[in-house]
């Protein structure tokens, strides 16, 4: 039984893709083997790294000497892990993920599939003693909430690296669904986030309410990195307007 699928860079058609079995190996790089994935660029080695298929996960090994290749989540806005020269048997736990080589100044790519991920069910343990109190309690009918979406939109689109969205540009795409909006509104809402959050103050908070940008990309990583915005949470963005700032 095949356990992770391998799509080769440009292949348009699913009879190019590699399927490998879970204990296989593959191997990639510019040499050309009858059973390896080839990359045709002499900015990739002869032998670049292999790819082991474990079940539900996948191993990777850089056989490279010098160069650190990354393995990014496409749909993690920006979620990756760092595979450093020499590494053997990095495990990779995306059930998507692009594995990127630096190639004398290209960027190549080439993705690699795993079976969908199991997960415990969500029931509930009757153990005595009081309630877990949640890490963060976000209320995703209030507009601080559209704000918070707005900021990490550019990265759940696809764009990882993107920066985060310019106050003005979050007026106008909170517009639709907050035809009142206003900046001084944006920046109170990005204040009340940090502060919901428990965010530290940073440097560029010298004048409150107007120096937002070190506010917004710690929002927008801590958000990310916690899920606490996920692709799904973008519908408010066209839902109708949200009730109050806070």
């Amino acid at each position: 039984m095949y356990s992770v699928i391998v799509v080769p860079p440009a292949c348009a058609h699913p009879d190019g893709q590699i399927t490998i079995a879970s204990g296989e190996d593959l191997t990639f790089g510019r040499r050309e083997t009858p059973d390896g994935l080839t990359i045709a660029h002499e900015g990739v080695p002869r032998i670049a790294g292999t790819i082991t298929a474990q079940h539900d996960f996948w191993l990777l090994t850089n056989r490279s000497t010098d160069q650190t290749y990354v393995v990014e989540n496409p749909e993690g806005a920006g979620e990756h892990i760092k595979v450093a020269p020499g590494r053997v048997n990095a495990p990779v736990a995306f059930e998507f993920s692009r594995v990127v080589l630096p190639a004398a100044g290209d960027l190549l790519t080439f993705d690699v599939w795993a079976p969908r991920q199991n997960f415990t069910g969500a029931e509930p343990h009757d153990l005595p003693g009081s309630a877990t109190t949640p890490a963060f309690t976000l209320d995703r009918t209030k507009r601080y909430f559209a704000v918070l979406a707005a900021l990490c939109e550019p990265r759940l689109r696809g764009e990882p690296h993107a920066p985060t969205p310019a106050v003005d540009h979050l007026v106008q795409r909170l517009r639709p669904t907050w035809p009142t909006v206003k900046r001084s509104a944006v920046y109170w809402n990005i204040d009340y986030l940090a502060l919901k959050l428990r965010l530290r103050p940073g440097p560029d908070t010298a004048e409150p309410g107007r120096r937002a940008n070190g506010k917004k990309e710690t929002l927008a990583s801590l958000a990310l990195r916690f899920d606490l915005v996920r692709e799904d949470d973008l519908i408010v963005l066209a839902s109708p307007a949200h009730k109050g700032c806070g």
